[in-house]
């Protein structure tokens, strides 16, 4: 793939529930090696768009290209053997597994063996669970929770189980990895160590990242680029400051009276 060229390039998307147009024609990029937010306020549109471009939804018009393919209209299943891994807002976790089987569950689209083979477990299989693990004892080891990976998902706090999403999503290997609001319900703490990892993400292991975040703290010091979407259309793009100082945004979030203050 050219460095020049969008891991993911969404163009000109829209998405219609019966007369009414959630996403209206939304387009936006993200580049190799960037880490681009979309932000907005409630009901702005931002999660129908999230699930448009991981495949939950299909759109009604436009293309969404990833690494040039389009992918739209192609089976959410489909999306992480791709390469495009994501967090869900809801936790999406086996809650009576161990964290080391949460994040072997992000390994099996690189399982390919026959039932036989599987069934021996010798040659293909024997090999793939060894590699499996050793990808999830890395893992493990950079979101630094050793200590938890042989307990249950229940017995883990709230920010706890937020890094063992983010390592399910990482254990398939993506090439885009969609983050939705990772950060909520979190403590500054908990927060700082989330944006510690995100940035460690893309500039360790080259993994382009778009978020949908509502902590503008953490959008501002993690984002190359942000959209911002207001009743299912793009108002604003651009860096961090130029988004903040924008009176469309402003006005967006805080209403007419603070975009003429």
């Amino acid at each position: 793939m050219s460095s020049l060229q969008p891991v993911l390039d969404v163009r000109q998307v829209s998405r219609r529930f019966g007369g009414v147009k959630a996403v209206n024609g939304v387009s936006l990029r993200v580049m190799p090696g960037e880490i681009v937010s979309l932000i907005g306020p409630n009901g702005a549109g931002k999660t129908t768009t999230f699930n448009l471009i991981s495949g939950v939804l299909p759109p009604s018009d436009g293309q969404i290209l990833f690494e040039g393919r389009d992918v739209a209209g192609l089976k959410s299943s489909d999306f992480a053997g791709l390469g495009i891994g994501r967090t869900f807002q809801n936790l999406a976790l086996f809650r009576h597994g161990t964290v080391v089987e949460n994040l072997l569950v992000g390994r099996h689209i690189h399982f390919r063996y026959s039932v036989l083979e599987s069934l021996l477990h010798w040659g293909r299989p024997r090999r793939a669970e060894i590699a499996a693990r050793e990808k999830v004892e890395r893992i493990i080891e950079f979101l630094e929770i050793e200590e938890l990976r042989d307990k249950p998902i229940t017995q883990l706090a709230y920010g706890q189980q937020k890094r063992v999403e983010l390592g399910r999503a990482l254990a398939c290997e993506p090439r885009l990895l969609l983050l939705d609001e990772i950060v909520a319900g979190m403590n500054r703490e908990e927060k700082e160590d989330i944006a510690r990892f995100t940035l460690d993400i893309r500039d360790e292991f080259g993994i382009a990242v778009l978020m949908i975040e509502h902590d503008m703290q953490v959008v501002m010091d993690l984002s190359d680029r942000v959209y911002v979407l207001d009743f299912g259309s793009l108002i604003a793009e651009g860096t961090p400051a130029e988004v903040a100082a924008d009176p469309k945004v402003l006005q967006a979030y805080l209403g007419e009276e603070a975009a003429h203050a």
